[in-house]
């Protein structure tokens, strides 16, 4: 995994390193179905005022996530260091894998830790 030295002074600099943290499709993969089934939940909860599919809805998303990390890329979430950035950057990858571009920032990142 790409390494910095000290915490990232920006979402640029920590942008790399989330990209590297998800290299394996099936990590992308239930990051997004989290991610869309929680932003559903929760649009879902406010229209018919459901407040149970409120918390569904941040539930859901970080479950996916977080068992994907430890099962599938066997490495430690981001959220835990920088939970704002990594919120942002999720729904940055989950529009890239949505519109077929997540592969070719993947091997981007990849070139920039070499």
């Amino acid at each position: 995994m790409l390494r910095m030295s000290g915490s990232p002074a920006s979402f640029a600099e920590f942008w790399p390193s989330y990209v590297l943290a998800h290299r394996q499709v099936a990590t992308r993969i239930f990051h997004t179905i989290g991610t869309l089934a929680g932003w559903t939940l929760l649009i879902s909860g406010i229209l018919l005022r459901r407040p149970w599919w409120i918390l569904a809805a941040l539930v859901v998303p970080y479950a996916l996530a977080w068992f994907s990390h430890f099962f599938v890329e066997h490495n430690r979430p981001a959220t835990f260091g920088h939970p704002l950035w990594s919120w942002l950057a999720d729904q940055r990858m989950v529009a890239l894998v949505v519109s077929g571009r997540m592969k070719a920032e993947v091997q981007r990142c990849e070139a920039i830790e070499r």
